[in-house]
């Protein structure tokens, strides 16, 4: 999957979640329905990083399934995409900046 075809599913994606839940009245709480839901949404890939290591309960660390870690993985970029949307962020540009600086940062390690 390219980055374009991710940031036309969140186009399509985040005018589903308007149409279902109705939208909010107002954007701060779309933008905190969406920090939430990127919260729970990391909180459940951490516990999923936990069984992976298994650092979980034995009852947890059992179902462990490589398929879950994946999805829980693809539902924290897709929430952090649908946040950038709600607020106004280039995500594009904002990767693209972001990893010149991160690169501009190994070159003077050199």
């Amino acid at each position: 999957m390219e980055l374009k075809d991710l940031l036309k599913f969140i186009e399509i994606e985040s005018k589903r979640l308007i149409k279902y839940y109705g939208g909010y009245p107002d954007q701060e709480k779309r933008i905190l329905a969406r920090t939430v839901k990127l919260a729970e949404e990391f909180g459940e890939l951490c516990e999923r990083i936990l069984a992976y290591n298994a650092l979980q309960r034995k009852e947890k660390f059992k179902k462990f399934n490589q398929k879950k870690l994946q999805e829980e993985f693809a539902d924290v970029i897709i929430t952090t995409f649908l946040l950038a949307k709600v607020t106004n962020v280039n995500i594009e540009k904002a990767l693209e900046k972001k990893i010149k600086k991160i690169n501009k940062r190994y070159k003077k390690e050199k």
